[in-house]
């Protein structure tokens, strides 16, 4: 899941961004809303975390551009500030969850994963696709009752597939839940990503749409 982390500080921003990670999420982290905005403006994020007392104002501000804009994207704040009336006014600017520090990094991803069930309308994070099981809330994959063995960044290809099951992906978005902003990718980095998928979960397991990309069959 390509997911932006908007926060300052530099223990806690590296602690989460590497949790992340490690559960198979691309992670852009920034500090400030100004570079948080310019990411935005850029980027089609499936998550964001965000702080509200951030160097150069308001996280509540730039939810409340986010909203008044149009844009979707799943917003959890993750803040010290404990008091209801914060909370409340959180909510009402359009969050879909709060999360107060410090927190529990397992609660987080929990959370997560309740708020895309939510976006992709199905609250069942367990899915079958022929013999393969997929445990969405987990992280886990299972083919006829054996782990299927997926790295970080072929769950996250196979996440982003899965969650937008029966719709073709473009290979740019799969591009988006594989890289970090900035990184480098490799040209054939999707292709060779949906190869070890196939070759891991069975070769009718994802379709190559022609000219439009890929798709797991609803």
């Amino acid at each position: 899941m390509r997911t932006l982390l908007i926060e300052d500080d530099p223990v806690l921003g590296a602690a989460v961004r590497d949790h992340l990670a490690l559960n198979g999420n691309s992670v852009d982290w920034l500090r400030r809303i100004d570079e948080a905005r310019s990411a935005l403006a850029t980027v089609a994020y499936e998550l964001v975390l965000l702080d509200l007392g951030l160097p150069d104002g308001s996280g509540l501000a730039l939810l409340r551009e986010l909203r008044a804009a149009r844009n979707p994207v799943p917003v959890i704040i993750a803040t010290a500030q404990d008091q209801i009336a914060v909370r409340i006014e959180g909510l009402n600017a359009g969050a879909d969850d709060y999360l107060v520090k410090p927190f529990d990094l397992s609660e987080m991803s929990a959370r997560i994963s309740a708020v895309a069930r939510r976006y992709t309308g199905d609250p069942n994070p367990a899915q079958d696709v022929g013999p393969v099981s997929i445990d969405l809330a987990r992280k886990r994959v299972m083919v006829e009752g054996q782990d299927a063995g997926l790295t970080a960044r072929e769950w996250a290809v196979l996440e982003r597939l899965v969650r937008h099951r029966g719709a073709v992906v473009t290979k740019s978005e799969i591009e988006d839940s594989l890289y970090e902003f900035g990184a480098e990718i490799e040209s054939n980095a999707v292709e060779v990503y949906i190869s070890r998928l196939r070759k891991k979960l069975g070769k009718d397991f994802v379709s190559t749409i022609r000219g439009l990309g890929y798709k797991v069959e609803g």
